[in-house]
């Protein structure tokens, strides 16, 4: 007999059902609520916050599965209650990947619990890498982190654009450039404590959707941060940019590349949550709605499109389980994160469009929730690596050669 299987098991299907009864109970009676407000959710994070789902535990727990299907399950039912409030609860997680992921055992162990805080108060963190010119060319950050060896500190300054809980969140993570020459290789990341002066939010985005989620400018103007908040420490990259110089290849990806190739998975498993809620609500209007003296998923038109939707849904979600695990187990060979980002990407986008078609008119309007989770969809093909840039990440993989 072989071992294969694709079922969940006990502890992962107890994870589906915690998480899925939060979102039907706490986070969709109020999504809409937030949608229009466009502010943090204070009062939902707490609940989550009391509860474990936001927290450090949680999420070492996720990072710790050897399946690696902890955190794409529990995700798909977050945002299959709400992808604003979904990414409010979730946004501080790409803060304490970048630091698990770069930093010393000494600063994961100071600095991921504190993206978190405790129950009783509630702490955020933020992942700032984008800028106004650089999105998905992160190698020409403008942001510049200069080291002032009499004090041992760094000096940052710069402006950062799209970023999830900026100027609000207590620990920023912020990536720049250290040596302008080396470009993406001449980077590095540093933790701003909370409370550190020059850094502050800049414009906030009014957005077409997660509007729940805070998304903001940060602004670093001479902001000195001490020497052991660069991630990683500074021998390990003065090693590094060593051997850039020498033109050596380093072996180490960019930063902002390697949180984000380690979390494609599980952006592809938000856009999969509301690519399902989208689904299931169409599903059931159809069965309900009687046009031409039948239900009108009797009808082909209606019924073809769902049955569309229904198979879509589980390939996104095959792609984003096989490439969790592989990201656990071996890592990629041939760009499976960024298979599982893309194509759960733009099922979620074409399934939430479907859904409104389904629904015709009401589907338009904003007494029913399938045109926010339009709106909402739309952005897992632009944020963490565009739709495009994930083709050009797999067609590098795949061909092997360098492809503009």
């Amino acid at each position: 007999m072989s071992d294969f299987s694709l079922a969940l098991n006990e502890d992962q299907l107890q994870l589906q059902k915690w998480v899925h009864d939060f979102a039907e109970t706490v986070i969709r009676p109020a999504a809409h609520e937030w949608d229009e407000r466009e502010e943090f959710p204070w009062p939902i994070v707490e609940e989550a916050a009391k509860i474990g789902l936001y927290g450090i535990d949680f999420l070492m727990n996720a990072f710790g599965d050897k399946s690696g299907l902890t955190l794409p399950v529990a995700i798909e039912e977050l945002f299959w209650g709400d992808a604003g409030i979904g990414m409010a609860i979730m946004g501080s997680a790409l803060a304490a990947a970048g630091i698990s992921g770069l930093g010393t055992p000494e600063q994961v162990m100071e600095w991921v619990p504190q993206c978190y805080g405790t129950p009783d108060k509630v702490q955020l963190g933020a992942f700032c890498v984008s800028e106004p010119d650089a999105g998905s060319d992160v190698s020409s950050l403008r942001t510049r982190a200069v080291y002032d060896e009499a004090k041992d500190e760094w000096v940052i300054n710069g402006t950062k654009a799209w970023i999830t809980n900026g100027g609000i969140a207590d620990v920023h993570v912020v990536v720049a450039t250290v040596d302008p020459e080396l470009r993406s290789r001449g980077q590095a990341s540093f933790v701003v404590p909370p409370g550190t002066a020059g850094l502050s939010q800049g414009q906030k985005y009014l957005k077409h959707g997660i509007r729940a989620s805070h998304t903001s400018e940060v602004v670093l103007d001479d902001v000195r941060v001490p020497g052991s908040c660069l991630l990683g420490g500074k021998e390990r990259l003065d090693a590094k940019l060593a051997r850039a110089r020498e033109r050596q290849t380093t072996g180490e990806k960019q930063p902002a590349m390697a949180t984000f190739e380690a979390t494609r998975p599980a952006v592809g498993a938000q856009a999969l949550g509301i690519a399902r809620a989208a689904y299931e609500y169409a599903l059931d209007y159809a069965k309900e709605r009687v046009a031409f003296g039948k239900p009108i998923i009797q009808h082909q038109a209606i019924a073809f499109k769902l049955a569309n939707m229904a198979t879509e849904i589980d390939a996104s979600r095959l792609l984003i389980w096989r490439a969790a695990w592989l990201a656990n187990n071996g890592g990629f060979t041939n760009a499976e994160g960024s298979m599982s980002k893309y194509k759960a990407s733009e099922v979620a986008v074409r399934v939430t469009e479907e859904a409104i078609q389904i629904l015709g008119g009401y589907g338009y309007t904003r007494e029913y929730p399938v045109e926010r989770w339009h709106r909402d969809a739309k952005i897992h093909t632009i944020f963490e690596g565009t739709s495009e840039i994930q083709q050009l990440v797999i067609a590098r993989a795949i061909s092997g050669m360098r492809i503009e």
